[in-house]
């Protein structure tokens, strides 16, 4: 690129992942990707892209060029190809808004009321369909993760709090939210371990989830969420007072091919018997497995199935996971490591979405975002998905506009 005169800062190319802090001034005039989009630094950078796409295209017809510079300028012009077609598309809409912009005045100064209901109708499409454009064309210039695509370990584990077993009757709505969620997203949902309190709630659970982009979906849900209610058994009940609890959940990656050894004399194998939600027993024998990885004290522990040769199996690939993941936040040794990002200390003020009954409410704190009907989100459907999605938005968006601050800071000499 520096003999075509064009380069780019490399920490917007190989941030390898975001952590959703919107501070600055910069971050808070953005909160959607048509608004970035008309960012001065993002057309500028977007116009020298099709530039570039220009010169490599024209470049590739010339016949001086030996196989070795074919080649590379293939590669380039297959990279650039997408963003400068989408980058032109976006252009086309934007005219089409002018251009309807202008309609709707001339329409409202001859007090055409139909038409110009009409017209404002067609313009709040097109709006839409900008705002698609942007966010489709901001994916294109944001670097895939590199577990984006792997199944997940999720784990949830309830709180502490003195309004009894609040905490234990929220965690199991969360795992069931993600279980619901799972099955709205068609992926596989294979429960690893479940350990349900007294009065029908959850201590802690593990699942394994695979499917399509599953880590991408669920690597912001990592974190603590609080919940605000009033319970519906017990003496709080009766006394109508709104407690405060919270729970925590842990989205680990796991790539097909874990290549982690573990020294079986690392290990320490205890067998159980497996209980189920409910407290029912799912058998009579020792099955359940739990493995002990004495160096770093890890734990992992696995009922699914009836053979304990299985649940050995799955307890070892689950205990290769979080080692893998060991290896990964070690690599990212500069960020703040995954585990510790989402799971913090498990304080409130650590809270990264609270769920408040009362009010109907879920509001998620690193985006200000407030979802009205709080059975909707647990049910995992659409409007989970719908949360989601607005993160993943938002996780772009920070991350171009990094690449604005970057650009900013070499323009200005820091």
């Amino acid at each position: 690129l520096h003999n075509h005169g064009f380069w780019r800062p490399k920490p917007f190319l190989d941030t390898a992942r975001f952590t959703l802090s919107f501070n600055s001034q910069l971050r808070k005039s953005h909160q959607n990707s048509q608004a970035l989009w008309k960012h001065e630094a993002v057309q500028k950078y977007l116009e020298t892209l099709s530039k570039e796409y220009q010169q490599v295209s024209h470049q590739l017809s010339a016949d001086s060029l030996n196989d070795f510079e074919q080649r590379a300028l293939r590669r380039r012009c297959a990279d650039l190809s997408p963003i400068a077609a989408a980058f032109q598309e976006i252009k086309e809409a934007e005219r089409e808004v002018q251009e309807l912009e202008a309609m709707c005045t001339e329409l409202d100064s001859r007090d055409e009321k139909q038409l110009l209901q009409l017209a404002l109708e067609e313009k709040e499409s097109l709006d839409k369909k900008m705002n698609m454009l942007c966010r489709k064309l901001f994916q294109l210039l944001v670097p895939k993760e590199k577990y984006d695509t792997s199944p997940v370990i999720l784990e949830v584990t309830a709180g502490r709090t003195t309004g009894g077993d609040i905490c234990q009757q929220f965690t199991k709505e969360m795992f069931e939210m993600y279980q619901n969620y799972a099955d709205y997203k068609r992926w596989t949902f294979d429960i690893v371990n479940y350990a349900p309190a007294e009065i029908g709630g959850l201590h802690h659970a593990a699942a394994h989830i695979s499917g399509e982009n599953v880590y991408r979906h669920l690597k912001y849900e990592g974190g603590t969420h609080r919940v605000q209610r009033i319970p519906e058994t017990g003496m709080s009940a009766r006394m109508q007072r709104i407690h405060t609890g919270t729970m925590s959940v842990i989205v680990l990656p796991q790539p097909e091919e874990v290549d982690v050894k573990v020294d079986p004399k690392d290990l320490r194998v205890d067998t159980f018997r497996a209980r189920g939600a409910g407290g029912q027993h799912v058998n009579k024998t020792d099955s359940a497995v739990r493995i002990v990885h004495l160096p770093t004290g890890l734990v992992v522990e696995c009922q699914q199935e009836r053979s304990q040769q299985l649940n050995k199996e799955i307890a070892l690939r689950t205990l290769r996971a979080k080692l893998y993941q060991q290896v990964i936040e070690k690599q990212l040794s500069q960020e703040q490591s995954a585990r510790k990002l989402q799971l913090g200390t498990r304080a409130q003020s650590e809270r990264i979405r609270t769920y408040n009954f009362t009010q109907d409410r879920v509001t998620d704190h690193r985006i200000s975002y407030d979802a009205r009907n709080i059975k909707e989100i647990l049910s995992g459907k659409e409007a989970l998905d719908k949360l989601i999605n607005r993160l993943l938005e938002f996780a772009e968006i920070e991350a171009v506009t990094q690449y604005l601050e970057n650009l900013q800071a070499l323009e200005g000499g820091g």
